[in-house]
């Protein structure tokens, strides 16, 4: 390595998995890749990891609602996810999830350390419980009118009308956003993490540099009110990590998603075997560390994070960088307006380094919102990056390609101007460095407006007419070539597919050293086109496709509610009718349960193996909530008998077991005298 190489882990916030990447979302994903590319342009070993953070309450009902697995659910989401994050060229060297083998160890060690160490305790407190779907509600899953405005219809943490914050139980007339039934209290033991006992600690890390000014301000006002113990446990039903020793009890998300940081570069590490985990989390290391967050996540990275891996005994983060918001035309963004827009959406219409580009031209190394106005999008992209940048090439490409054989002059026509462009390379670098992108594009314009000015005042297209000008036409258009040049590289962490398609033209990787000497005596490619301007239709029609895809979105989730409230199970949506002559080819059939057993890391299946008559099928069902699997070996149940087969990663499932209720222990096997009417054929 190097003598002045770093060592450098670079994460993201974990991207949730109940939902799609959008505009907002990439803000950050671009804010970091920009800054990982710069450090890799400049030498240094960089490992850039994110993963999708898949527990919580709010993915075990949507995956109910949905009528799938979990597990199918964050695994279609994770492929999404990264599917998008590739459009937009962001080269993170691993992407995973939360639920997975190596966050569980670590989950589990941690929290095993922690509780060895004397950080953890436990009480009983009371919570508002769903007294239909029987479980514990989460805050964001109650419902009520504000105690303070009277506002209704707001969430039990905080009221989006007066922006008062209060607990669940403080509401008026709560209501269960799960079932719309009534809560009651109820007792249950929980875990605590005792974060007053790193109080010192953490006061010394947050004014160390570790964060932005206005993160380490509002992290003065918290000590001030005094820090409270952290409650990282949930009760079942929870999709999450088990707390070892602790049946029916879970790891609070928010204890398992960050230690997901760790998780990921676990699994980079076990596929790479000369990048060493320990090295970058142990607690001496002389590796760097750095999250990009968003400003709403600051309190879990700012206290609890460090507070976590200093108890634990591993490392702390060398920096958390924060940003705002991202709002579009001056506003929220609005599913209404289309300016709730996908990564998907915007990959349909748009070049994604546009948005990469505007991003990085306004984004600061402070925790401002980002607006992104769409009519300053369409003009500063076709402005800056075709009219100053990509022109500059283009307007003395031909020149070189049609009377020097695409020969560059063996000499820097105006050595004093090249010097002025890379004696930049330092100052536009510490910009990068400390997040300040706007100001390093600001200066790359401005040398693009300098380096515009040489051509225009050169007139290669007068002087290409004059006889015997030939030396120095070659000599302006190179000059030209060369300018440009540099200010590509410049932009090269920023628009990593131009700068590709610049290095085909040039012949040549650009790099950070290679700044410093101009490309002389040297052969380009014939000139191609770069970079197309924006059409402000594109954008429209992006606009569009977000209202549209919103509509439906929308209507289709009021057509599921409607269902839902009309059928008699009340769990799922009525689905769409069919005609009795679809029903017909259902094959409904009595079989014999042979066994039922569970299935091993699964919460909810049951692995059967069917006597049909003469014929044994293997079936897995959903049903182990309700049923002990050996209370079931010799009943009769019915079976959808010609349900095409379903690979399952326990293995294949070769029919349909019928059963009824709305859940839990309130789930019911359909017997042979229930399906009388049905004419199933007894075997």
């Amino acid at each position: 390595m190097a003598a002045n190489q770093r060592k450098i882990l670079v994460t993201c916030a974990l991207p949730y998995a109940n939902g799609s990447i959008h505009l907002g979302h990439m803000l950050e994903h671009i804010q970091a890749d920009v800054w990982v590319r710069y450090q890799r342009l400049r030498g240094n070993i960089v490992n850039f990891i994110c993963a999708d953070d898949a527990h919580g309450t709010p993915i075990m009902l949507k995956a109910q609602q949905l009528g799938i697995e979990p597990e199918a659910m964050i695994a279609a989401m994770q492929k999404e996810h990264e599917t998008d994050f590739a459009g937009f060229d962001i080269s993170f060297d691993n992407y995973h999830s939360t639920h997975s083998d190596e966050n569980r160890e670590l989950a589990s060690y941690i929290y095993t350390e922690l509780k060895n160490k004397g950080f953890i305790n436990s009480r009983t407190i009371s919570q508002l419980f769903d007294p239909e779907k029987e479980m514990f509600l989460p805050d964001r899953f109650v419902k009520g009118t504000c105690p303070k405005c009277g506002a209704e219809d707001q969430y039990g943490d905080n009221c989006d009308n007066c922006g008062e914050t209060y607990s669940p139980t403080d509401l008026i007339n709560p209501k269960s956003a799960v079932s719309g039934a009534t809560p009651v209290m109820k007792d249950s033991v929980h875990f605590f993490f005792d974060l007053p006992q790193f109080a010192d600690m953490l006061k010394a890390w947050t004014t160390s540099g570790a964060l932005q000014d206005e993160t380490a301000n509002k992290m003065a006002e918290w000590f001030e009110t005094g820090l409270q113990q952290w409650d990282i446990s949930r009760d079942a039903p929870y999709f999450g990590f088990e707390i070892p020793g602790e049946p029916g009890k879970y790891f609070y998300v928010w204890l398992d998603a960050p230690i997901g940081y760790m998780g990921s570069f676990k699994n980079y590490c076990d596929k790479n075997s000369n990048v060493d985990f320990d090295e970058y989390w142990k607690k001496d290391s002389t590796t760097e560390l750095y999250h990009f967050i968003g400003k709403d996540i600051v309190y879990f990275h700012s206290l609890f994070w460090p507070a976590m891996l200093e108890g634990s005994g591993f490392r702390k983060p060398t920096n958390v960088f924060v940003h705002g918001y991202v709002t579009v035309n001056g506003a929220k963004m609005s599913k209404s307006k289309g300016t709730f827009v996908k990564a998907s959406t915007y990959l349909k219409h748009l070049d994604p380094e546009c948005l990469r580009y505007y991003y990085t031209a306004k984004l600061n190394n402070r925790i401002d919102d980002l607006d992104l106005n769409l009519d300053d999008f369409v003009q500063r992209v076709n402005s800056d990056i075709v009219n100053k940048v990509v022109n500059l090439a283009s307007r003395n490409a031909g020149f070189i390609a049609k009377r020097f054989d695409g020969k560059l002059s063996a000499e820097c026509a105006e050595p004093e101007l090249y010097a002025e462009f890379a004696g930049a390379v330092e100052r536009i670098g510490d910009m990068y460095e400390k997040r300040e992108f706007s100001r390093a594009v600001r200066e790359i314009m401005a040398l693009a407006d300098k380096a515009n000015q040489y051509v225009d005042e050169k007139a290669p297209w007068v002087v290409a007419k004059e006889e015997g000008k030939d030396a120095e036409l070659q000599a302006i258009c190179s000059m030209g070539i060369n300018l440009f040049r540099v200010l590509m590289a410049y932009l090269k962490p920023v628009m990593p597919e131009l700068a590709l398609r610049t290095e085909a033209f040039l012949n040549e990787t650009l790099t950070w050293e290679g700044i410093a000497q101009p490309l002389t005596d040297h052969t380009v490619s014939p000139f191609k086109a770069l970079f197309s301007r924006i059409d402000p239709k594109h954008v429209e029609a992006m606009v569009e496709t977000s209202k549209e895809d919103a509509a439906a979105e929308k209507a289709l989730a009021e057509k599921a509610e409607a269902a839902k409230a009309k059928s008699p199970l009340a769990d799922e949506p009525i689905a769409a009718e069919i005609e009795f002559d679809d029903f017909a080819k259902v094959d409904l059939r009595i079989a014999k349960i042979i066994s039922c057993e569970s299935v091993p890391k699964a919460d909810k299946l049951l692995k059967f193996q069917l006597d049909l008559g003469g014929e044994t099928r293997q079936v897995f069902s959903g049903i182990k909530s309700a049923y002990n699997p050996e209370d079931l070996v010799g009943k009769y149940t019915v079976v959808v008998a010609n349900l095409k087969p379903r690979k399952m990663k326990f293995g294949m499932s070769e029919g349909m077991i019928l059963a009824a209720g709305p859940g839990g222990k309130d789930l019911w096997l359909l017997e042979p005298h229930e399906g009388a009417q049905a004419g199933m054929r007894v075997m």
